[in-house]
């Protein structure tokens, strides 16, 4: 029998990305809970609809229907439109604990989102590296969603 030293192959990964949006926090966040929900997206314009559960202790999974699917974490804090925490698994079927947070600041007419996954476990390499394309195309969907929002409700103010 072969003996696999564990702790050499425990892995820390962490991700960041700031990125303004010229849309009001409240639409920012709504745009962000729809992302993580129905308007969820797997590889850009693939849908991979997600559904979300916006309070503490909430679920975040993907419903495959009959009783199907994948726990991706909890609510952990949510705090309407500045910040939402998620604990969990997320995509990573293996041994790992993960941390996502979505903060939002007001910056005159626009917001600053800024999106930080830290996660500690056996996490492949492949996966380390994959995780900042699949996030940056996260925020970027986030920003179609939130400008679409905003364009919406713009024009029926008019």
């Amino acid at each position: 029998m072969n003996m696999i030293d564990v702790e050499s192959q425990i892995k820390t990964l962490e991700f960041t990305r700031e990125q303004r949006i010229e849309a009001p926090m409240e639409i920012v966040f709504e745009a962000v809970l729809d992302e993580m929900g129905p308007a969820s997206e797997g590889p850009p314009g693939t849908p991979m609809p997600m559904k979300l559960e916006a309070w503490p202790g909430g679920r975040w999974f993907r419903d495959l229907g009959n009783n199907a699917g994948h726990l991706w974490g909890h609510v952990q804090v949510i705090k309407p439109p500045a910040l939402l925490e998620i604990c969990g698994s997320m995509f990573m079927s293996y041994p790992a604990a993960n941390h996502l947070s979505y903060r939002l600041k007001a910056d005159g007419k626009s917001t600053v989102l800024t999106l930080t996954h830290r996660a500690i476990g056996l996490i492949p390499d492949e996966h380390i590296k994959g995780v900042r394309m699949g996030w940056n195309s996260k925020v970027e969907h986030i920003v179609q969603i939130a400008m679409k929002r905003n364009g919406s409700r713009a024009g029926s103010k008019e």
